[in-house]
């Protein structure tokens, strides 16, 4: 999934549920229970008989590396041909049907002409080995009791399985279906959405459909995507005096950067017992400072990556070791000049407070988020990428008109020439109408105990907005830290089995 805050706001919500409702006229019949009996004979009977195969699923899905990689096309990599390979196998096993599209395998179960789609996908992040207590491509079942560990299991494996299963255990009920359910895993959703919109030109999708890649209650609005990217120039270092020749860090666009580092060169005892008290002030970051040849201190800040649709669940280790090295004006290496824009133009904060008039908020989407993700090194210079996510209230041209007059500002106030600035700002996305939304909520708050639970919004852009009435439902629950992205990545058990019901449940109201 590519999610920030769930934001709650029950008048907003009870209006687009009136709307989608329809409006119940006054004396009109009571609407019957969802969910229903069959429903959760279902979802108990999923839950109880397999619990331990889900999990076993699980963990053989989690044993294929499924990230996008530029040097093995993706009809010609194993890591993938063997993913759907276990797909279609698997559902053999379940007695399930399945088709192969390419980018896109459909498992089905029944044969109405009426379909409800359950929208998901195979491919994961990139993921760093010497971060995980085990390799991330083994189901992690034992260091952390409760939790299974492992990368996709909660983006988006572990939805697939507990889909398949809950799929299987209506089949075993003999539940007389009247639409067609039909599971999408889409292979290039983390890196290249163009071949699924290629695909859905000439397939009809179903009418109604659920995604099962953000959260819970029920996600009826994502912000837009967005990305800032420029080089700063190489620029000669000075021959004396302390400067900084090195700054760096960040994995991949779309997280929150766990490590950054610094090398400093000519750092007198003062100065250094300087950065050192700024960078024990920030609670939670890590610091190392090593000492190295030639009178040069190398420092390496250490933070919690997270989805960069949700910073605020993270700690960015780029901003706080820019922060911690804001202790005088620093001669203005490539490095230095990074840095200075960090403080300058973004700071420790996650709402581009600092951003020129960039900054707003919607009401029910919540307020724009920004944060730098990465920083490389290429021969001409240093390239830094700031992702943000924007909610409805502007459009592109005027959050694009403002991102480059703040850029502008800031070069002309310090003056340095930025090279190589490109921008990519994409549409927020709203749901108007999803009669399926009311009966997710239901079974949300059948299961949880939730009261009256009610439409969110996320930070992240799913494949919710390429089929038609979707929403999402799941897999993470509202409030909870989404680990997705992080190099930290799980699905508590609990979760995992919750899900599990849920799913089953719904299905069987939406399909019977």
């Amino acid at each position: 999934m590519q999610l920030t805050s769930t934001f709650f706001q029950p008048l907003v919500a009870a209006a687009l549920l009136c709307l989608l409702q329809g409006g119940a006229a006054a004396g009109a019949p009571a609407a019957a229970q969802v969910p229903g009996p069959a429903a959760i004979k279902a979802a108990r009977h999923a839950v109880t008989t397999y619990r331990k195969d889900v999990v076993d699923s699980l963990a053989a899905m989690v044993s294929f590396n499924t990230v996008a990689d530029k040097d093995v096309p993706f009809e010609s990599n194993p890591q993938h041909l063997g993913f759907k390979k276990y797909l279609k196998d698997h559902a053999a096993r379940l007695g399930l049907d399945y088709a192969d599209h390419g980018y896109i395998v459909i498992i089905g179960l029944g044969a109405a002409s009426e379909r409800v789609g359950i929208i998901t996908h195979g491919d994961i992040q990139p993921v760093d080995p010497t971060k995980w207590k085990k390799s991330p491509f083994v189901l992690d079942r034992t260091s952390e009791p409760g939790r299974l560990i492992g990368r996709g299991t909660e983006d988006d494996k572990g939805p697939i399985a507990t889909a398949m299963y809950a799929m299987k255990a209506i089949k075993d009920q003999k539940i007389a279906l009247s639409k067609r359910l039909e599971l999408y895993v889409y292979m290039a959703e983390e890196s290249d959405w163009t071949p699924l919109s290629e695909f859905l030109k000439t397939h009809v999708p179903p009418q109604i459909n659920i995604t099962i890649d953000a959260e819970y209650p029920v996600v009826t609005a994502e912000k837009g995507y967005g990305s800032i990217r420029f080089t700063v120039p190489r620029l000669p270092l000075p021959d004396s005096g302390a400067y900084i020749s090195e700054f760096g860090g960040g994995f991949f666009g779309s997280q929150i950067p766990e490590d950054a580092r610094a090398v400093l060169a000519n750092v007198p005892a003062p100065l250094e017992a300087a950065i050192r008290r700024r960078a024990a002030a920030q609670a939670g970051m890590r610091y190392t400072f090593t000492p190295q040849g030639s009178g040069h201190l190398r420092i390496e800040a250490r933070g919690i990556s997270a989805h960069s649709s949700k910073p605020q669940d993270g700690l960015n280790a780029v901003s706080m070791l820019a922060a911690a090295l804001d202790v005088q004006p620093w001669p203005a290496t490539t490095a230095a000049t990074l840095v200075t824009f960090l403080n300058d133009m973004i700071g420790t904060g996650i709402h581009a407070e600092k951003f020129g008039g960039v900054a707003y908020r919607d009401p029910f989407m919540g307020p724009m988020t920004l944060a730098p993700t990465v920083i490389k090194d290429h021969p001409d210079g240093t390239e830094l990428t700031i992702n943000l996510r924007r909610p409805r209230g502007k459009s592109n041209a005027e959050v694009e008109a403002q991102l480059r007059a703040a850029l502008a500002a800031w070069q002309q106030r310090r003056a340095v020439a930025l090279d190589k600035l490109a921008l990519y700002i994409s549409e927020p996305w709203v749901q108007a109408s999803a009669p399926q939304v009311p009966t997710l909520l239901s079974v949300f708050s059948h299961y949880t105990g939730v009261r009256n639970p009610q439409p969110v919004s996320v930070g992240g852009g799913t494949n919710s907005r390429l089929f038609p009435s979707a929403v999402s439902f799941g897999p993470a629950m509202p409030g909870k830290v989404y680990t997705g992205h992080s190099e930290h990545e799980f699905i508590t058990m609990r979760q995992l089995l919750l899900n599990l019901q849920m799913y089953t449940a719904a299905l069987v109201e939406l399909a019977k």
